[in-house]
């Protein structure tokens, strides 16, 4: 099967890909006030549209692993990449309500899709290094992230919003195009995938503990994603602008962390790169926590992401290497756990915030940190017990 498709191609088809998504997640959120004037939403119109794009991750999650196994990742890749042309258009075009609920549940979808894919493919084609390669792909996500807010604040007085969401989904149509022409991988289990081995990995108290350590990374980046501005606006009061460039320090520490996981750091053992990525975390909450101003919050948070950024590559690295027959169920499973964790413990959050306020998103912080410890210590001690 190596020789019938370019690593190189393959991967950078991949980085195209992840790029995307981190567009599609940010997108929403950056043109959302524009939304509000052009459709007359409502705050909770406005948080509909929020909790329908979370959706289509978790449907797009769910479905690509066993379409992969099954079909091979070629028409899954463009497929969804149609699927977040048509969510783009529709976000810059559509006057109709109904249309924008769709669209953005369509870029949600393709983008989960997309994002499960990609990951699945380079853990795929990593026959050594499969989380020091997959953290080079994240950073494409941190890179797709940053430059979409990026972009439309540096053309908002020239150009429209609408443009600038059109030309992207056309940048989507050809990536489409392109997943096309590329050579993939073929399907891993072409004759069909059985329930029997989908039932095993809930047998799999390895598997299990990872996606569970999934779960609460996903909920720890999206306590960070989501309440950080409100954070530093009450508790630190800081102006919007200064809150917003905070949270882009934390996704700008993730990336550059990420990129030199795959680069310099790439022999280092998973053990010791999480445990010290955990000690990392630990000291940065702190510098967070006891921050009375905007910059040492900033650094705090950019200090975070590059803690935290080796969670998920490592992770799902371990997965790739456990069920490298079955690899995209095997990420649908444990990806479709992480973002459950995402909206369970947001949603949390946010009964906690409404009644007793935000100053316990870092008591929340902290005791995900603590899971995160606990949980990696175990699946290392059934890694050890294995051997």
């Amino acid at each position: 099967m190596s020789g019938t498709y370019n690593r190189q191609i393959v991967f950078w088809s991949a980085c195209l890909g992840m790029l995307l998504f981190g567009i599609a997640l940010l997108t929403l959120g950056a043109i959302l006030p524009d939304l509000r004037i052009k459709h007359s939403l409502s705050a909770v119109e406005a948080g509909t549209l929020f909790s329908i794009l979370p959706i289509g991750v978790i449907a797009g999650s769910l479905l690509f692993g066993p379409v992969c196994d099954r079909y091979g990742y070629r028409v899954l890749l463009s497929t969804s990449a149609v699927l977040m042309f048509a969510g783009f258009e529709g976000l810059a075009f559509t006057n109709t309500s109904w249309i924008l609920t769709l669209s953005v549940f369509l870029t949600g979808m393709g983008g989960g899709a997309i994002n499960g894919a990609t990951n699945a493919v380079v853990a795929d084609i990593s026959t050594t290094g499969k989380g020091a390669n997959l953290s080079l792909l994240g950073a494409f996500f941190g890179i797709g992230a940053l430059g979409m807010p990026l972009l439309l604040s540096a053309l908002r007085k020239t150009i429209d919003f609408e443009v600038i969401v059109a030309a992207t989904g056309f940048l989507s149509l050809a990536a489409a195009i392109i997943f096309l022409i590329v050579r993939f991988p073929s399907a891993k289990q072409a004759d069909g995938l059985r329930f029997r081995q989908i039932g095993m990995m809930f047998k799999d108290i390895t598997l299990l503990l990872i996606a569970f350590f999934l779960f609460f990374q996903s909920a720890f980046e999206g306590l960070i994603n989501n309440w950080t501005t409100t954070y530093l606006t009450e508790r630190v009061a800081a102006p919007q602008s200064a809150a917003l460039l905070g949270l882009s320090a934390y996704v700008a520490g993730m990336t550059i962390a990420r990129l030199l996981i795959g680069s310099l750091f790439r022999k280092v053992p998973e053990k010791k790169l999480l445990y010290v990525s955990f000690a990392i975390t630990l000291a940065s909450l702190v510098l967070f926590r006891l921050s009375g101003s905007v910059v040492p919050a900033a650094t705090g948070l950019f200090l975070i992401g590059a803690g935290i950024a080796a969670g998920f590559p490592t992770m799902l690295g371990f997965v790739g290497n456990r069920y490298s027959q079955m690899s995209g169920t095997a990420f649908s499973f444990v990806l479709v756990i992480a973002l459950l964790g995402n909206m369970i413990v947001n949603y949390s959050m946010g009964l906690v915030a409404e009644n007793y306020g935000i100053k316990h998103l870092t008591t929340f912080i902290f005791t995900e940190l603590f899971i995160l410890v606990f949980i990696a210590t175990a699946i290392f001690h059934r890694f050890k017990q294995n051997r």
